[in-house]
């Protein structure tokens, strides 16, 4: 009887042991799995002037630069696309610049926890995605109608209704799933960073590949640094 218990024991821990190893190798492969969804690139927009690995939604083909880094929530940055939205219209139109803007998001805690920063960043490449030549008057339109910090921001509707107006009809369904939201968190941490600066800010401007001191004076911030 004895020798029979013993055997039904060890039978008994054998299972216990092979379960334990199944569920380490489980969550193991569970854990890796998690890791590696969460250091995977986030999906990129798909249209001709995005640049997928640096977020730049370029406007004009000229050889010198003009980048610059906004958050549509950002008071500041309103300002500066006004205060440089002629000069760069004319450089562009010219053929001197390229205009880079990288829609970033550093503001979402501004709009009561309705993410409007990611979800308009998000929709500024649903835009360039459906029509390039809306970009433009689509963050001119953003601006106009700009939220104000600790409200809750647009909603998907009214930012696709902007959309609309700009000339980008069909980026309604993207923009209400939020399609690029994981690749502007992602391309948001690749913004730099002024020297001496504690961190990310808005707007950040760098012409031909040089951050420069925004003053919202677009011939010392802009024509003076051109070649």
């Amino acid at each position: 009887m004895m020798a029979a218990a013993g055997k039904k024991s060890n039978g008994f821990a054998i299972v216990i042991s092979v379960i334990v190893v199944v569920a380490v190798v489980v969550v193991g492969g569970l854990v890796v799995w998690m890791n590696n969804a969460a250091s995977a690139p986030a999906e990129a927009p798909a249209a001709g002037i995005i640049n997928e690995d640096t977020g730049a939604i370029a406007i004009g083909d000229g050889d010198q630069t003009v980048d610059e880094y906004v958050d549509l929530m950002c008071p500041y940055c309103s300002q500066a696309f006004e205060a440089y939205s002629d000069t760069v219209t004319e450089l562009v139109e010219s053929g001197e610049i390229t205009l880079n803007i990288h829609p970033i998001s550093i503001l979402d805690n501004a709009s009561q926890g309705t993410q409007f920063s990611t979800r308009a960043a998000s929709a500024a490449y649903c835009v360039a995605e459906d029509n390039g030549d809306a970009v433009y008057p689509f963050f001119d339109l953003m601006y106009r109608n700009q939220p104000a910090e600790s409200t809750e921001g647009l909603t998907d509707d009214e930012i696709a209704g902007y959309a609309a107006d700009a000339g980008a009809e069909g980026a309604a369904d993207c923009i209400a799933n939020g399609e690029y939201m994981d690749y502007v968190t992602q391309m948001t941490q690749e913004t730099p960073i002024q020297e001496g600066a504690s961190g990310i800010s808005t707007p950040t401007v760098a012409v031909n590949g040089e951050l420069i001191a925004v003053t919202m004076d677009p011939q010392t911030d802009i024509v003076a640094n051109l070649d």
